[in-house]
């Protein structure tokens, strides 16, 4: 006969879900606001690079003192280089690139809804891990939701098929560091810190003496936006409450929330960016969310 467990079990139980799901909320909220944040301000403020510097040392700020208290893994320099040239440089990178051509829903669509397809493909040439028929289905649902988006004119400006490469490209880029981190077995948050420590001391210097930028007539307001929300939060903050909520609720939950970010962008996007979607555009965003929560929720 079953019986109940403990009541301090219980209430730890309780509280270890509300901790998590509280902190997938706010991994789903970093992951919104840093497609229309980032939208935003290559169409404003900033160019790509100087976005890129902004969360470098946003990102170096934080990690210093984290990396004191939590000390830094051991990674052998080959391996290291990888990780930088995916994590540290390629994805933020290819995505604010992507920004700066291609509106937010695109970027929802191909870069979150995408990722899961991207991971799939990488998985099978590396590692010969052949999906399931239910998956494929699922990510052939992600591919037919970039294709109505592309054809929806009122949602794809003139030249948003570069934005499009770009978020694609960033995706493949993150697919692939996620595959490297389970295959070398890298600790998320020691790795997540590394790279926020060597980022800035590369790129600033390059930066600062060669490449273009706009942040001398930029507001101090707006850099310190970016700074907090691309260097803070989505480069280091995101990387805890995602462990976070993984270790709280599991990997299949905390993956599903995913789901949601190409529509709640592209409804935030229409009011606060000015980029509607025609038909073909919401059909597109509504089919990459069914096809990412049925992916996901496969592991449940």
């Amino acid at each position: 006969m079953a019986t109940d467990p403990p009541a301090d079990t219980a209430r730890q139980q309780a509280r270890d879900l509300r901790i998590g799901w509280a902190a997938a909320l706010g991994v789903l909220s970093v992951w919104v606001g840093f497609q229309l944040i980032g939208r935003f301000a290559v169409r404003q403020d900033f160019t790509p690079w100087d976005l890129g510097a902004l969360r470098y040392l946003g990102a170096f700020l934080l990690a210093m003192p984290l990396a004191w208290h939590f000390g830094l893994p051991r990674i052998a320099p080959a391996r290291l280089a990888v990780v930088m040239a995916l994590a540290g440089f390629g994805f933020p990178l290819l995505a604010y690139f992507g920004f700066a051509n291609a509106p937010a829903a695109h970027g929802a669509v191909i870069m979150s809804a995408g990722l899961p397809l991207a991971t799939t493909i990488l998985a099978w040439a590396w590692f010969r891990e052949r999906p399931s028929l239910r998956r494929i289905a699922c990510l052939s649902a992600v591919i037919l939701a970039a294709i109505l988006l592309a054809m929806d004119g009122k949602a794809s400006p003139p030249g948003a098929w570069i934005g499009d490469l770009f978020y694609a490209s960033a995706s493949i880029t993150w697919a692939a560091y996620t595959l490297l981190v389970r295959q070398w077995r890298l600790p998320a948050l020691g790795t997540t810190l590394t790279i926020a420590l060597l980022g800035a001391p590369i790129y600033l210097p390059l930066w600062w003496l060669a490449l273009p930028s706009r942040v001398a007539t930029a507001p101090v307001s707006a850099m310190l936006v970016q700074i907090v929300y691309q260097g803070f939060l989505s480069s280091v903050i995101a990387g805890f409450l995602y462990t976070t909520a993984v270790a709280r609720i599991g990997p299949a939950s905390t993956t599903l929330i995913g789901a949601l970010v190409p529509g709640l962008v592209a409804v935030a996007a229409w009011p606060l960016l000015g980029e509607a979607l025609g038909v073909l555009g919401m059909a597109g965003v509504a089919l990459a969310m069914i096809g990412m929560a049925l992916g996901v929720s496969r592991a449940r």
